[in-house]
Parts: structure tokens; sequence; C-alpha cells
């Protein structure tokens, strides 16, 4: 049989939930086992990756957690691996393990296996809401001055073209004529496209930031270095009277790991614009870290992320001589 990229038939588009959420949706398979699931719709392959768009197997990973918690129970902390390439042309399974039960903490490990194969695997903590007491340590890193939140009106700069799940609006990088490249900061402007519906609550929300977590995370490295994809490569890139030998070329850019910290779970909305920033405090022997603070646009800190990835330049190649 021909492969194809759901377990089951797609059910129709549930116009009453937002498009991040029908993009999300999972299938239960309690028929053949306890805390299974699966795709419901088809992932999305960005042109050019080598898989299936990291954010999705992210947000649907923890989708798929939050339906084996206590409601009163919300993620906090997840770190994941990315192990193989996703392919968009076949299902993904999601098996949740449950790790620990505790009164004020609850861990889930879920993986998401293609061809009896896992590509991905996340271990969640979860807290108890308000097990922290009526007395606690507070601060915050703070929304950066300055910034303006965008309008709603559409531009050709939005990501997610047509009814893509969510809209980004990137921002002039900070200090970019700094010779330093960890002081630059990349900057962008995102929110869930449409509105998230009520019945989704506050877990359809995580779900959609862990979602937009993964744009552009590790694409920073190369952006700060002003070295461009050729689709992401701005008109300016190439110094006047260059040669193509002159100017460095990315040969592979790959995510490794991705961790995100939740701080105010239940007080922000995904579908409202959010804005993030991004920098990156060392690449080298091929590989390269970013770190990411998303903002509600109140100013409030809504999540710290972290990741890894393979950041690698084309090689010069080796002359007959040396081989």
């Amino acid at each position: 049989m021909a492969d194809r990229p759901t377990l089951v038939k797609p059910k129709p588009y549930d116009h009453s939930k937002s498009t991040i959420e029908n993009a999300l949706e999972l299938t239960e398979l309690s028929a053949i086992g306890p805390d299974m699931f699966t795709n419901t719709r088809p992932l999305w392959h960005p042109p050019g990756a080598r898989g299936i768009y990291g954010g999705a197997v992210i947000a649907q990973c923890l989708a798929a957690a939050q339906r084996t918690v206590p409601s009163n129970f919300t993620v906090h902390s997840m770190h994941c691996y990315f192990v193989l390439a996703g392919d968009a042309s076949i299902p993904v399974m999601f098996y949740v393990e449950h790790i620990r039960e505790g009164k004020s903490f609850a861990t889930r490990t879920v993986q998401a296996r293609q061809r009896g194969r896992p590509i991905f695997t996340t271990t969640m903590s979860f807290v108890r809401e308000n097990s922290g007491g009526s007395k606690t340590i507070q601060h915050a890193v703070p929304l950066p001055s300055g910034v303006v939140v965008p309008s709603d009106s559409i531009t050709e700069d939005e990501e997610g073209e047509g009814s893509g799940p969510f809209i980004s609006r990137r921002i002039e990088i900070l200090n970019k004529e700094s010779k330093n490249p960890h002081e630059k900061r990349t900057r962008q402007w995102i929110k869930a496209r449409g509105r998230i519906s009520e019945a989704g609550g506050h877990q359809a929300h995580l779900s959609a930031l862990a979602y937009m977590s993964d744009s552009y995370f590790i694409g920073t490295v190369s952006r700060i270095h002003g070295i461009w994809r050729h689709l992401d490569a701005p008109a300016e890139k190439q110094p006047v009277g260059a040669s193509d030998a002159d100017v460095p070329q990315l040969g592979m850019m790959v995510s490794l790991d991705h961790t995100i910290y939740f701080h105010q779970p239940r007080k922000f909305r995904a579908d409202e614009w959010m804005f993030t920033e991004m920098s990156s405090p060392w690449s080298g022997d091929g590989r390269g870290v970013v770190q990411q603070h998303m903002f509600a646009s109140d100013g409030t800190l809504v999540a710290t992320c972290f990741q890894e990835g393979v950041v690698r330049l084309k090689q010069d190649p080796v002359p007959a001589s040396k081989l």
C-alpha cells in the first residue's frame, strides 16, 4: 500500500477552531494501546528542509502528554532531542510513558516514532497549580525597551502563507554592526493565526507556543554571522566585488535538541502578538547554541528556550594529491 501522511482518513477542517488547533489535532489510539496517539492531519515539510517542521513534533508531543495529566497540572519544562528527520508522507505515532505521579509534580516521556524507529524524544515535567504557596520569590527579564506591537494588517513579510498556522514578522537585527556575534539579537513578533477556541483551553495555547518556538531558532547562528540560506538571503548579503568563493556558504543546518521553560503557562494567549528575542552565546566545531526569550505583548516573560544544532559550512574540496 502506498505511503500516506495519516493513519486514518483526516477529519474535515473544524472551523470552530483556529488553524493551529487543526494542524496539531491528535487521534487517540486507545483501541491499540493506552496513551498512544497519531497525527490527525498531514504535517508540514518546509521547503528545503530535511524533514517535517520540528515545531510540529514538539507541539504534538506536548499535546499528547497534556492529555494524560490532571487538568490542574501544567507543563513547566520540556527537554527534547531530534533523532531522525521526520517523513511527511507517513504517519507519526506518539507513545506517552508515565514516569512520575507526585503530589506537586508529574513527569511524562513521549517518543515520536515512524516505521518503528524513534524520530524524536522528549521528557516533560508538569506542576500542580498554586503548589508553590502564597509567598514566592519572583523576578523576570523585562521586555526590551522601544519595541512596538505590530498592527494586524497583512504584509508580504508574514510567515505562514495563506492559511498557515502562524504569522511571523521579523525585526532588524539588534547590534547588527557589532563585530561580536554574541552581542547581536534577532527579533520577531509572532502569533497563531485566527482565534484559539475556548474548548482548547490553556493546553492549546501551550501547544501553539511550542510549535512557534522553533521558528528561525537555530538559524539565529547563521544570521548573526551574515551567512544566509538562499531562501532567506537579502539582496545586500554579498559584498560588492566579492566572488562566490569569498562568501561562506551553509552546508548543513539542523536542530539537535530543544528546551522550553514555561514561566506563565496560563497567563498568555498564543493567538495574540508575542515578542521573541534570540541570541547565541557560542558556536564552534560545527554546532551552535541559541537562547530565546518569549514575551506576551504586555511584557510578561512567557518562556525561555534553548536549542543546539548542527551549523556546518560548505568545505573546500580536498586536492586529489592529498586523498
